[in-house]
């Protein structure tokens, strides 16, 4: 079950129609590991997963400004550097009753500020986000654990070896 619903917002109920505009984070610290949250169904956290920082884009504000604040608020790190979008995806999944759409974008971030604190969650995430981790290329490969978007060790792999591609590439929709 995908965690990209733990984030609430502006126009975040899809069940009225709508497609859900939101924007992830993929951090790197300085050894290139990348910041993964753990997620879970609110009344269920045995159904858990692992999921980029970000949520919905609220108001007028740019999918960057969503970016960098959620992942303050998620994460409380405020020192990135923001990059270019990797990766967008569409996705469709159900969670704490309902069904989600959304539109993400993947920004490339870096940061030497590695300590998290969940200082800016809503009263949905407290009850469904249950910690922050740092993964390396390796442990992702090696995870037998959920890990959204699917494929994200192939991905971050390519991202290291490669560096940033010279546009956003579409991932595989992915509908559970």
């Amino acid at each position: 079950m995908p965690a990209e619903a733990t984030e609430t917002g502006e126009g975040a109920d899809s069940s009225r129609g709508g497609l859900r505009k939101v924007a992830r984070v993929v951090l790197l610290d300085p050894q290139d590991r990348i910041l993964l949250l753990h997620g879970h169904e609110p009344d269920d956290p045995a159904d858990d997963w692992w999921f980029t920082p970000g949520g919905g884009v609220e108001g007028d504000e740019s999918r960057e400004e969503a970016a960098l604040r959620e992942l303050a608020e998620e994460t409380g790190i405020t020192e990135v550097e923001l990059g270019p979008v990797l990766w967008r995806r569409m996705c469709s999944f159900p969670f704490a009753g309902r069904r989600w759409d959304q539109d993400e974008w993947y920004y490339l971030a870096r940061t030497t500020q590695t300590s998290t604190e969940a200082a800016g969650l809503t009263e949905l995430e407290r009850r469904s986000v249950a910690g922050a981790r740092w993964w390396t290329c390796q442990d992702l490969s090696r995870a037998h654990e959920t890990v959204y978007p699917t494929r994200l060790a192939e991905l971050l792999r390519r991202l290291l070896d490669e560096g940033p591609p010279a546009g956003p590439v579409t991932l595989d929709t992915e509908i559970v």
